[in-house]
């Protein structure tokens, strides 16, 4: 077979990254050689996560023909979230929580896609039916996928299945839940240092929705204005990428965790959509957006209905 890349989608998050490392993991020990590489940088709370459970960052690549015939994927299908040359490579599983979209492969392939909150949550059920026991670095990790993918718990996208996987994954990993979730959430959340071609790289994925071309780019944050006391520079370097890859709407999303509420700038031939999408007015290209938290479940599939309408 020789050896399979497992990754996640570009601008990779904390479910990305360690669901990668966790899935090399167990592959490894079932006997097929792999590893987990990463497809963009890594974030700080990202960081916080391998740095508190002694892990590397998986390698960087931009590509992955050049290495491997074959690969898995984790935390994404869409092809243009996906390596730049996912077309040259066999992908021979996939392990997601996400809508199926612009996804298509010659041959048969294992497909294990859940809703559930975070993918490590369904790496946990892999583990337990191989009979295959978690490192304890690796629960660290997995723990650290499902609190960042529902926001300690507080996601409408969160299930039960992630909380009961969360605890258990908590105990091997000697840790508490919730002290230690806090504490990851808002390394990430301190975005003062962070440059504008950072906040608006940090965790962008692009869309297809109806005909149109959209991107979302979605940011964790204690105060909120520590992006938006920004938005002149944001939006100048959000209506390049505009130009640049030919989108109808961009809409960059700053979440409040402690809140639970989110501000999204909208900008692009089509951001009026944002405004029947959610029934808001948007005002200096902002609007606040009341309650939404998940980019999968409350803004994806409502911008993506929204568009199949117009």
């Amino acid at each position: 077979m020789g050896k399979v890349l497992i990754f996640g989608h570009k601008n990779p998050d904390t479910d990305t990254i360690c669901s990668a490392i966790a899935y090399a993991a167990l592959k490894n020990k079932l006997g097929v050689e792999a590893e987990a590489v990463r497809l963009g940088n890594v974030s700080a709370e990202t960081q916080f996560a391998l740095d508190t459970f002694g892990a590397a960052a998986p390698r960087l690549v931009e590509a992955v023909a050049s290495e491997a015939k074959q690969v898995i994927l984790v935390d994404h299908n869409e092809r243009q979230q996906s390596a730049s040359d996912i077309d040259q490579v066999q992908v021979i599983e996939v392990i997601d929580h996400h809508r199926i979209a612009n996804f298509e492969t010659s041959a048969p392939l294992y497909y294990r896609a859940e809703p559930v909150g975070c993918t490590a949550t369904i790496l946990k059920k892999l583990y337990k039916e191989n009979g295959v026991e978690i490192e304890k670095n690796v629960a660290g990790l997995m723990l650290s996928a499902i609190i960042s993918d529902s926001l300690l718990f507080k996601s409408p996208t969160c299930t039960q299945e992630d909380i009961d996987a969360a605890r258990e994954l908590a105990e091997i990993a000697g840790v508490d839940a919730d002290t230690y979730g806090l504490d990851m959430l808002k390394s990430g959340a301190n975005l003062l240092d962070k440059s504008i071609d950072e906040l608006v790289s940090l965790d962008a994925k692009e869309f297809s929705m109806g005909a149109a071309k959209v991107e979302i780019a979605q940011v964790n944050a204690v105060d909120v204005n520590d992006v938006l006391a920004r938005q002149g520079e944001l939006e100048d370097k959000l209506n390049g990428i505009i130009a640049a890859k030919g989108l109808d709407l961009f809409l960059f999303v700053v979440t409040d965790i402690l809140n639970n509420d989110s501000v999204g700038v909208a900008l692009g031939k089509s951001a009026a959509v944002v405004e029947q999408a959610y029934g808001v007015k948007l005002d200096g290209n902002k609007a606040t957006l009341k309650g939404v938290v998940s980019r999968k479940s409350q803004i994806v599939p409502v911008l993506t209905d929204t568009f199949n309408k117009q």
